[in-house]
């Protein structure tokens, strides 16, 4: 696909639906998350750039068969890490089983905090969750910084309006 308007898009309906199937998973967090970020700001400054840039990618000069192996390779890894996976549904799996029932029970004494969701990810889960903050400010800094840096700097002197040798 050539056009990266159309690229922009799928990339943000992509997104959506990532959100869409982790509702449906019981991961309200994740979808929130997937749907703010993932479809929500990564789109917007998809199409930043592209108010910055051409609408239409290069043509290649050359098709390389290494990324394409690379891609294979990673791929055929991903998929072999999903083989030992339980089932979707399995009640036996670890996904089912936890948190233990004592994270309810004990929060609002252990923590302080009546909303048992907020003790868990401030409190019990806070390095991960700190972690996972600290991954998506650096990741916007970054984007800022690259999208600032893209822009073309103007000549300074004096050939603007009101300068030069006719001013006067």
């Amino acid at each position: 696909m050539r056009g990266l308007f159309a690229a922009v898009m799928l990339m943000g309906i992509y997104s959506f639906l990532g959100a869409s199937w982790m509702l449906l998973l019981d991961a309200p967090d994740v979808a929130f998350t997937e749907a703010s970020v993932g479809a929500g700001i990564s789109t917007i400054l998809a199409l930043a750039t592209l108010a910055l840039t051409t609408r239409k990618a290069k043509a290649p000069v050359r098709r390389p068969a290494l990324p394409l192996l690379i891609v294979a390779v990673t791929g055929a890894a991903l998929v072999y890490g999903t083989l030992d996976m339980p089932h979707f549904g399995d009640p036996e799996a670890p996904a089912s089983n936890y948190p233990h029932p004592s994270y309810v029970e004990r929060a609002e004494d252990d923590i302080h905090v009546p909303n048992v969701v907020t003790a868990v990810l401030a409190s019990y889960r806070g390095y991960d969750t700190l972690g996972e903050t600290v991954v998506i400010f650096t990741a916007g800094i970054a984007v800022l910084v690259l999208l600032r840096g893209s822009r073309k700097r103007r000549p300074t002197g004096g050939e603007g309006p009101g300068g030069g040798e006719d001013a006067g």
